[in-house]
């Protein structure tokens, strides 16, 4: 069920056999379970040494998040299933043939005995028993299903600090020769990614939805007959709870006032 080894543990999706997204794992699970495999089986070499563990996690919230995919795909299907009954044979045959490579929508699929184009209620309520789980899969004998757990989650948190490290932060490509400068680089990067976890512990907010939130905000110059000023615009409920969680003041209103000279 899960690909390929990944110490201390290795993860999937119990209902593709792929590893589980980030948006399954990187939740705490609600419940987690270790599902008993009697020793002897494959992989576990040196007489059961390196035996295989598997623990079953669940995550209520990722489990309504699954019945909701679920049942976008099955209402598109439906809709672009309507009036097939009146179609072809050949026609059907080549709506079926398009699905392959729509694997999403395919899966919700049947025909009948005489030919016909179906939702397959059976597959539906069989991937429903399987909503918000995931599978880790671990040789070490010391970790409790729940630190394995938490261990997996620390991994999902370390690799997304990768990929914001070389994406948002441009910690790559480095435009820069001399070694003390390529060291002040990597530092004020990782200095960023720093701030960024804190925002996020803070606010409980991703850093993209924190951030989009306070762009909202804009410094305009309005020009009078008296002179210039300078002013930002209002606060919004939602830049106020940021402010509020990183207990920090909010920007002054005015910032600059220009008054004409004669």
């Amino acid at each position: 069920m899960c690909c390929g080894p990944r110490p201390p543990s290795d993860t999937g999706d119990v209902r593709s056999g792929r590893h589980a997204a980030p948006s399954a794992a990187s939740t705490p699970p609600r419940s987690v379970k270790e599902v008993a495999v009697a020793p002897g089986g494959k992989g576990d070499g040196d007489q059961g040494a390196r035996a295989q563990r598997f623990v079953v996690c669940h995550n209520p919230e990722q489990a309504d998040r699954d019945a909701s995919v679920r049942g976008q795909l099955v209402a598109h299907l439906e809709q672009l299933m309507t009036g097939s009954d009146t179609w072809t044979e050949r026609r059907r045959d080549e709506f079926v043939g398009s699905l392959k490579t729509k694997p999403g929508l395919r899966r919700y699929l049947r025909r009948t005995n005489g030919g016909l184009l179906r939702v397959d209620a059976a597959a539906i309520k069989r991937e429903s028993h399987l909503d918000g789980k995931w599978l880790l899969r671990t040789s070490d004998a010391t970790l409790t299903p729940e630190d394995l757990a938490a261990a997996y989650k620390t991994l999902l948190q370390v690799e997304r600090g990768w990929r914001d490290m070389k994406g948002a932060l441009g910690l790559r490509p480095v435009f820069h020769y001399r070694e003390d400068r390529i060291r002040a680089h990597v530092q004020l990067c990782w200095l960023a990614l720093l701030l960024l976890r804190v925002v996020e512990n803070a606010t409980d907010d991703t850093w993209r939805n924190v951030r989009d939130e306070l762009e909202r905000m804009h410094l305009v110059t309005l020009a009078t007959a008296d002179g210039n000023v300078a002013q930002r615009s209002a606060t919004t409920p939602g830049q106020k709870t940021i402010f509020a969680a990183l207990e920090l003041p909010e920007p002054a209103r005015f910032f600059d006032f220009t008054v004409p000279t004669d």
